[in-house]
C-alpha cells in the first residue's frame, strides 16, 4: 500500500467528479434558454443514481470475477469485500480507492449521451433509461475492457476509456438520436446556444478534470501517469487548434463553441491513447481529431439526424480514431504493458483495435435501441410537442433557468 498513490487516485477521483458538473454547463450553454435547467439535471442528477447503482451492483458486474469473458460476478454486490485492504492485482491503493476512482467514470458517460437528445426526452424515461443502460451496457463494456473480460484477453488496448466511455457513449447517442427523431422545427428554425460562456466554462471543467481521468488511470504516482498527463494536454492544444483552422476555412469565421469542441475532441481521441503513446504522436493525434471531429459534426446535416449537442461527432468519432490511433502509435517504450502497434512493428495491434471497435459500436447501438423501446412501452421516452415547445424546464421540473 503506497500513500501516495492513493492520494493520487483519490485526487483523480475527484477531479473525475468534477467533470460532471463541467458537463452539465458545457451542454447547458449550447441549448435554448428554455431547457437550461433541465440539461443540467441530465447530467448532475446521475451523480447521484449512478453513484447508488454503481455500489449496490455496478461495480461487481464490471469488475467482479469473471464470467465467461462477458460479465463479472456478484461477488462485490452491496460492496461486499470492498475495503480498505488491496483489491487483488492492484496492490498499491485500497480498492474503496480503486471502486470510487471507477465510479466517477460510470457516473460521467450515460451524462455524455444527454447531450444528443437534449430538448426533448421525458425526464421518468431518461431516469429508467439510464439506470438499465448502466447495468446492461456500461457494466459489460468496462468489464470487456478493463475487467478482465474478452477484449482485455484479446489485448485490446484503452487505456482511460476510447471504447468504454466515448465509443459506448457515441454509439448510443446515435441509437437515441434515430429512435426519438429530431426536435419540432429542426431544419426550419434556428436553435442558437443561448449562453456560450457556460460552454467555455464547462469546457474549462472538461479539459481540467480530463488530467485525473487519463492521468489518473495509471493508478499511482508514477512516470506513467505523468507521460499520460502531458498526452492529454498536447493532444487538446492541438485539437483546439486544427479544429478553428478548419473551420476558419470552411465558414469564414473561428468560433468560441469551435475552440471548445476541438479541445474536447483531442481530449476524446488520446483518452484511449495517453498511457500508450509518447508526446508527438499525441500531438499528431490531436491535430487530426480536431479536423475530422468537425467534419464528423457536419455529417448530421447530410443524414438530417438531430444530434442536438455532438455527441456522435466528438465522441463515437473521435473515440473511434483514438482506438485506431493507438493500434497505430502504442509503444512498449511508454508503457511495458501495453503493445506496440503498427508503427513499431506491430501490425496485429491495429486489427485487434478495428475489432474492439466494431464490437463496441455494434453491442452499444443495439443495446440502446432495445432499452428505448423497452422504456417507451413502459414510461414513454419522449415529451409532447407542447411540453417541449413549453421547454423541458417548465414542463418536467416546474422551473425556469432565469429572471428577466
Amino acid at each position: 500500500m503506497n500513500a501516495a498513490d492513493t492520494a493520487f487516485v483519490l485526487i483523480s477521483a475527484a477531479l473525475v467528479m468534477l467533470m460532471t458538473p463541467g458537463l452539465a454547463l458545457f451542454y447547458g450553454g449550447m441549448v435554448r434558454g428554455k431547457n437550461i435547467l433541465g440539461t443540467l439535471m441530465h447530467s448532475n442528477i446521475l451523480l447521484g443514481t449512478v453513484t447508488v447503482l454503481w455500489a449496490i451492483v455496478g461495480y461487481s458486474l464490471a469488475f467482479g470475477g469473471d464470467i465467461g469473458g462477458l460479465i463479472g460476478n456478484l461477488d462485490f454486490v452491496f460492496l461486499k469485500g470492498v475495503g480498505t485492504a488491496a483489491k487483488e492485482g492492484i496492490d498499491n491503493i485500497p480498492h474503496l480507492a480503486f471502486m470510487i476512482f471507477q465510479c466517477m467514470f460510470a457516473v460521467i458517460t450515460p451524462a455524455l449521451i444527454t447531450g444528443a437528445f437534449a430538448e426533448r426526452i421525458k425526464f421518468s424515461g431518461f431516469l429508467l433509461f439510464t439506470s438499465l443502460w448502466l447495468v446492461l451496457v456500461y457494466c459489460p463494456m468496462a468489464h470487456w475492457v478493463w475487467g478482465g473480460g474478452w477484449m482485455a484477453k484479446m489485448g485490446a488496448l484503452d487505456f482511460a476509456g476510447g471504447a468504454v466511455v466515448h465509443m459506448s457513449s457515441g454509439a448510443s447517442a446515435l441509437a437515441a438520436v434515430l429512435y426519438l427523431g429530431r426536435r419540432h422545427g429542426y431544419g426550419k428554425q434556428s436553435f442558437i446556444p443561448h449562453n456560450l460562456p457556460l460552454t467555455i466554462l464547462g469546457a474549462g471543467l472538461l479539459w481540467f478534470g480530463w488530467f485525473g481521468f487519463n492521468a489518473g488511470s495509471a493508478l499511482a504516482a508514477n512516470g506513467l501517469a505523468a507521460s499520460a498527463f502531458v498526452t492529454t494536454h498536447l493532444a487538446a492544444a492541438a485539437a483546439a487548434v486544427s479544429w478553428i483552422v478548419v473551420e476558419w476555412m470552411h465558414r469564414g469565421k473561428p468560433t468560441t463553441l469551435g475552440m471548445a469542441s476541438g479541445a474536447v475532441a483531442g481530449l476524446v481521441a488520446i483518452t484511449p491513447a495517453a498511457g500508450y503513446v509518447e508526446p508527438m504522436p499525441a500531438i499528431l493525434i490531436g491535430l487530426v481529431a480536431g479536423g475530422l471531429c468537425y467534419g464528423g459534426v457536419l455529417v448530421k446535416s447530410v443524414f438530417k439526424y438531430d444530434d442536438a449537442l455532438d455527441v456522435v461527432g466528438i465522441h463515437g468519432l473521435g473515440g473511434t480514431f483514438g482506438a485506431l490511433a493507438t493500434g497505430l502509435f502504442a509503444t512498449k517504450a511508454v508503457n511495458e504493458l501495453g503493445a506496440d502497434g503498427l508503427f513499431y512493428g506491430n501490425p496485429g495491434q491495429l486489427w485487434i483495435q478495428f475489432v474492439s471497435v466494431a464490437a463496441t459500436w455494434a453491442f452499444c447501438f443495439v443495446m440502446t435501441l432495445i432499452l428505448f423501446k423497452v422504456v417507451d412501452l413502459m414510461v414513454g421516452i419522449r415529451v409532447s410537442q407542447e411540453d417541449e415547445i413549453k421547454g423541458l424546464d417548465v414542463s418536467q421540473h416546474s422551473e425556469v433557468g432565469y429572471q428577466l
